[in-house]
């Protein structure tokens, strides 16, 4: 079995919530979302509905415990995640934090990450930014920066 144990702790706390954070945006009213997902906070949206409401720390106790099942959920998937360094390591964690769990598991990124391809990975990893089955402009930048990100763990 693959370890599950987390790697979000300390500094890398500080880097990934700032990483999603700043991607996420923070809206504490429920509100659609580009393809008309009730979504809340830093885009959750398990169990919103339009009209829900949260406080800054409600969601940044709710970003952080998305953020360990996400990553868990990467982790289940992966062969060697403890090998995978910070920074790519945050980028892949950030992507499933968006794309999900399942999309993450089944993806080319993932694959590659299996076969000990990091920088293959890395750059699967932008193919994610569609929304609706068309391309957005904020996921192009998100992928980029996660890209950049990711690319930075290769050269550790």
């Amino acid at each position: 079995m693959k370890s599950t144990k987390t790697r979000l702790a300390g500094g890398i706390v500080v880097l990934i919530v700032a990483f999603v954070g700043t991607w996420e945006g923070l809206r504490t009213t429920a509100y659609s979302d580009i393809v008309g997902v009730a979504t809340i906070c830093y885009g959750e949206t398990a169990g919103v509905k339009l009209g829900d409401t949260a406080t800054k720390a409600e969601c940044n106790t709710t970003l952080m415990k998305s953020l360990k099942k996400h990553e868990a959920g990467m982790r289940r998937c992966l062969k060697r995640p403890d090998a995978i360094p910070i920074k790519s390591y945050v980028s892949f964690v950030s992507l499933t934090y968006n794309i999900g769990t399942g999309a993450f598991c089944r993806s080319t990124a993932a694959k590659r990450l299996n076969r000990g391809d990091l920088a293959g990975a890395c750059g699967a990893a932008t193919w994610y930014n569609k929304a609706g089955g068309k391309t957005v402009k904020g996921l192009n930048n998100r992928r980029s920066a996660e890209y950049k990100l990711c690319m930075e763990g290769v050269r550790e």
